[in-house]
């Protein structure tokens, strides 16, 4: 294999990071942000990770597509990735946008894509576009993925993951040859006999040192790679998604390589999923870790003070910047930025979002911002700015497992309450 230029090649790279749909499966924590702009391990954003693994892999020219609510998302990117003048590094946002060739809202992400080809194509020198999802948990170096796309001198490479039966079904599955080129695609395999055939073959799991009797299938990642005339091509047409139309089109008539990644990845598309992949940063060695000093993940500098602690129980939990935690028990929780949390209190499994800024007093006849006196919060996300009286009880036991509250919501069997919401002294949720 020829040894490739790979500073020429991330020279001549522009990453493309979809900033999703309206985010209805995370909602209520869409309500007032886009997804991308979800806080995420206490301190970070969503779209930090996909921004952190390009700059970290030397992709330094970076579209954000959104359309909802992308004002904070705005404010955060624009706080946080800002470059010398002397050079062509940036990180850009593109919303939707009435143009005189249109004025839709993005119906997909492939429309998104096209609906803003003209700034992607404005360079002559981009030879190669990185389309990337915004909410999703992992560590990669695309270096690693354009390699694999040019060796293999692919049309498209799309990234997959190895999962097992019971997630297959949630994915759009890849059936490819011992020559990773993809063959078939399935969104969502239901079908036993439909699924059986797409297991990955005995010679694929040896070429990825995994045993030969795994049950594994080919997940789709949502993360592409597209030669420059390709995606002109492939989106001269009406379809609206990648995953759904582009990509199965494609594989019927141009070369699609699959890139295998074996590492931690993390689909954040629901309460659930996020809940679950922000609790288990608290495990003692966790599968995906914030301590990687080679590929760090950048965000927002806001130059807090160190968190106060007087006096508290504390058993596996994150603790953010600027908090001030007063005589309580924390077990398996999160605590987000400027946190304040008061004597008596009991957070467990639970992901506490902070708050934007300090107060020097709350409103007249609203609680304090924050955690009350002697309140007990228990599997929830309480999102940034709520006020939690003193007394509050805040638990899913005994509710359905998707309501509707007076300023709660019940989502995946989760409480969520809202950004910015309030709890009354006493209350039991």
């Amino acid at each position: 294999m020829e040894t490739l230029n790979l500073p020429s090649i991330v020279r001549k790279t522009l990453a493309i990071i979809m900033g999703g749909g309206a985010g209805t499966r995370l909602y209520p924590l869409t309500k007032d942000r886009s997804k991308p702009a979800v806080p995420l391990g206490g301190k970070y954003r969503l779209v930090d990770i996909p921004i952190s693994n390009c700059l970290n892999s030397g992709l330094r020219r970076i579209y954000v597509l959104t359309q909802f609510n992308s004002t904070s998302l705005h404010r955060h990117i624009n706080a946080s990735y800002q470059f010398d003048h002397f050079s062509k590094s940036f990180v850009e946002i593109l919303a939707a946008q009435q143009t005189p060739e249109g004025s839709q809202w993005y119906q997909g992400t492939a429309d998104a894509v096209r609906q803003n080809l003209r700034y992607f194509l404005e360079d002559p020198a981009y030879e190669y576009f990185v389309i990337l999802s915004g909410d999703q948990l992992y560590r990669m170096d695309y270096t690693d993925l354009l390699t694999t796309h040019i060796a293999s001198k692919a049309d498209i490479t799309m990234a997959t993951i190895p999962v097992a039966r019971e997630a297959a079904i949630e994915f759009g599955i890849m059936e490819s040859d011992a020559e990773y080129r993809i063959t078939r695609f399935v969104e969502k395999p239901k079908d036993p006999a439909v699924l059986e055939s797409l297991r990955l073959s005995p010679a694929l799991l040896e070429r990825l040192q995994l045993p030969k009797n795994s049950e594994l299938y080919q997940a789709s990642m949502g993360i592409y790679v597209f030669n420059r005339k390709v995606l002109e091509e492939c989106l001269d047409n009406d379809f609206v998604d990648f995953g759904k139309h582009i990509i199965p089109a494609a594989i019927k008539e141009r070369r699609v390589t699959a890139h295998i990644f074996q590492g931690y990845w993390e689909d954040i598309g629901t309460i659930r999923a996020f809940y679950e992949a922000n609790l288990k940063l608290t495990d003692l060695v966790p599968e995906y870790s914030f301590f990687e000093t080679n590929s760090p993940i950048y965000t927002h500098r806001r130059f807090l003070p160190a968190t106060k602690i007087n006096g508290a129980m504390v058993r596996q939990a994150i603790i953010s910047d600027g908090c001030i935690i007063t005589d309580c028990s924390l077990e398996r929780t999160v605590i987000g930025i400027r946190s304040i949390i008061n004597s008596g209190s009991t957070v467990r499994h639970s992901f506490i979002m902070g708050s934007d800024f300090y107060e020097t007093a709350p409103p007249p006849g609203l609680p304090a911002m924050g955690i009350g006196k002697n309140c007990v919060i228990d599997r929830a996300i309480i999102d940034k700015n709520a006020r939690i009286g003193d007394g509050a009880v805040i638990t899913p036991e005994g509710k359905p497992l998707n309501m509707d509250g007076d300023n709660f919501f019940v989502r995946d069997g989760i409480v969520v309450i809202p950004k910015g919401g309030v709890i009354a002294a006493g209350r039991w949720i």
